[in-house]
């Protein structure tokens, strides 16, 4: 009798603790991403020919297109966007800016453009998507092409390679709607 007391007393205090502790909040969309800068790869010739846009769920999605291998990338947050060889800064919609540099060009071995935009300022319409304020083009330096992306906040952000069809492949930046 004296043991399933006890064992009753153990059990409502167990309970109790438990309802005591702070509830952690879950991951929203179960996603773990971070906002600190990402980089990869090196420089590679194979030439941008397109960016695209998407919203999911959880978060927007942003797809530079290449005709072949992605060489590398480095994204980050800053207030504007840093134009290449110039230094000059860009304002764009949102809280805070993506800079996305890509190591591909936006041309190919004969300086012939594959990724000629028809307005570089406004890349594609991203009106109505949660996160996403504005996609910019800073053109290709050195054989590295910069891309602008206004968010309306900082928020978090994966970057990620996937290879075809065929030869070719896809940096993709999908950016969380909300911590």
């Amino acid at each position: 009798m004296r043991r399933a007391f006890l064992s009753v007393v153990l059990l409502v205090s167990a309970f109790l603790v438990v309802l005591a502790l702070p509830a952690t909040a879950a991951p929203y969309c179960g996603l773990v991403w971070g906002s600190l800068d990402e980089t990869a790869g090196d420089v590679w010739p194979s030439p941008i020919v397109d960016v695209r846009t998407g919203q999911h769920a959880c978060y927007d999605r942003l797809v530079v297109d290449v005709a072949g291998d992605v060489g590398g990338y480095h994204v980050s947050y800053g207030q504007y966007l840093v134009n290449p060889g110039s230094g000059e800064a860009t304002d764009l919609r949102g809280g805070m800016v993506l800079q996305i540099t890509v190591n591909n060009p936006a041309h190919d071995e004969n300086y012939n453009l594959t990724y000629n935009p028809a307005n570089p300022l406004e890349l594609r319409n991203v009106a109505g998507y949660r996160t996403f304020r504005q996609v910019v083009s800073a053109g290709t330096y050195e054989g590295y092409t910069t891309i602008g992306l206004g968010v309306r906040a900082r928020l978090p952000f994966r970057v990620f390679v996937l290879d075809g069809p065929g030869t070719s492949s896809r940096l993709v930046v999908d950016v969380a709607h909300r911590w």
